[in-house]
């Protein structure tokens, strides 16, 4: 059997399930963009996209819901100088494309006087970080049910204070294909899976949750009976360390950072202030400074699409762009920003592979996709053992942060005392508050265990969620205030 080159691949893939069964070709959509560039634009697009998704729980013993969707359609953009068009239908057809692109070109008044040079095709360079497999094909049923009932019974023989066991199982596979003004086609299969365990437990009449799980761009296969002990012990482990948890203290101290999901407060506090549109409008807390120190010696930061089978990796971004491993902050000074293509013309630089988009409704914009921090030449016993009186934090809930400002609040669902460099007992109610930019600065010692997060991470921004990852090592961070419940 003879295959076709990955790239290729997806392109006919995307074409299969995308153009062929509603009669079009690279024909129509080459008329469709130059409607719109018949008006004097930017930049064009068209953004075709098929998802097919399924979503299982379980709760009290049983499944309880099951769900599948299939949705697919089109948004057609256009971009003069700062403003964008935008119109998407769930109808692919070529009247609904030509309509789509009609209305989109009104954001520039000015008729071309003469159509331009027809584009030669490209198809646009891409990565292959992850199979083009359906993962909901890849377990039937059946299995699928096993699994959740596999999770339920692991979790209730693990302890007989576990007085509840939820579970869930979804997959999504995803296919899309973008058309742009300059040539450029670029297509992307996206599988994404994921398996999330919550255990609460209960004792002399206190209940207390725990929370695992993990997932990334794979098939179902990956949830053997080993993962499936994993994410179930740290369920339990947490929910039972919680059960002894404590008042947490309040006041400024010395925090430790545990290494891979907390990368979730540098996602906040720090990557969100990163990104290009934020940073152009001046909007951002660290708008303008590029060359300039924004942290400590040692810290590294990136945003890297490139990680094979991760959450948040991507063969091309939701404009065609390939996906990049960006460098922000090098040994604390600030390199760069992420970009999407709007802002980086606008800004006079390259797009960095990050131009993302919920679905085919909504307008790209600069998103993350993996951001971590590296990891520094500290052991992680060493950088607790540091602590005379503090916090070390290994897990953490919701948060919020203000971009203009950079100040942020984060709870932590999973925190420790510690005095004199030994961890005494677990407590509750702890916030981290803070200013992500001052909190950069107060970094003072970096773990040599960095770890990205099991898979679980999804960011939201303008009402448009995307799938992530985060990471980093074990960071000891000097002077943070934490609010606390004692």
């Amino acid at each position: 059997m003879i295959s076709r080159e990955p790239t290729l691949e997806r392109l006919a893939i995307a074409k299969s399930l995308l153009l062929d069964p509603f009669g079009l070709d690279e024909s129509h959509l080459s008329r469709a963009l130059n409607e719109i560039k018949a008006h004097k634009v930017d930049e064009a697009d068209l953004y075709f996209q098929y998802t097919r998704s399924e979503g299982w729980s379980l709760e009290e013993g049983i499944v309880k819901t099951g769900s599948f969707s299939i949705d697919q359609g089109v948004g057609v953009r256009a971009v003069s100088g700062e403003k964008t068009a935008f119109a998407y239908s769930d109808d692919i057809s070529e009247v609904s494309l030509l309509d789509a692109a009609r209305t989109v070109r009104t954001i520039s008044t000015a008729a071309q006087a003469a159509r331009t040079r027809v584009p030669k095709k490209m198809i646009a360079e891409s990565r292959s970080l992850y199979l083009g497999v359906d993962p909901i094909a890849t377990l039937d049923s059946t299995a699928k049910v096993k699994l959740l009932d596999q999770v339920e019974k692991a979790a209730r023989a693990k302890d007989p204070r576990v007085a509840q066991v939820m579970a869930g199982l979804a997959s999504e596979y995803d296919v899309v294909l973008v058309a742009r003004a300059d040539g450029t086609l670029a297509a992307d299969v996206r599988p994404l899976v994921r398996l999330s365990v919550t255990v609460i437990a209960e004792h002399k009449g206190r209940r207390e949750m725990g929370s695992a799980g993990g997932g990334g761009r794979f098939g179902l296969a990956y949830f053997d009976d080993a993962m499936v002990t994993q994410y179930v012990d740290e369920a339990v482990k947490a929910a039972l360390t919680n059960l002894e948890a404590r008042a947490a203290p309040a006041g400024e101290m010395t925090v430790v950072l545990g290494p891979g999901w907390p990368g979730i407060l540098l996602h906040e506090a720090i990557g969100h202030g990163l990104e290009g549109d934020f940073n152009r409008k001046g909007s951002s807390a660290f708008a303008g400074r590029v060359g300039q120190r924004v942290a400590a010696k040692g810290v590294t930061v990136l945003d890297d699409g490139t990680i094979a089978d991760r959450r948040g990796s991507l063969n091309v971004d939701d404009e065609g762009n390939t996906s990049q491993r960006n460098v922000l902050i090098e040994d604390g000074i600030l390199k760069g920003y992420i970009q999407d293509a709007m802002n980086a013309r606008l800004m006079g630089v390259k797009p960095t592979g990050n131009g993302r988009r919920e679905s085919y409704a909504h307008v790209p914009m600069p998103r993350m996709t993996n951001t971590y921090m590296l990891a520094g030449d500290k052991a992680p016993d060493e950088i607790v053992a540091s602590i005379k009186r503090g916090l070390y934090a290994t897990n953490f809930g919701g948060g919020q942060v203000d971009i203009t400002s950079g100040k942020f609040v984060f709870s932590a669902s999973q925190a420790f005392w510690v005095e004199s460099g030994k961890i005494l007992y677990p407590v509750k109610g702890a916030t981290l508050v803070g200013s992500g930019p001052e909190c950069l600065k107060r970094v003072s010692m970096v773990g040599n265990d960095m770890k990205l997060d099991s898979g679980v991470g999804t960011c939201g921004k303008e009402g448009q969620s995307v799938p992530v990852g985060v990471g980093q090592p074990t960071l000891r961070i000097d002077g943070l205030t934490v609010g606390g419940t004692a």
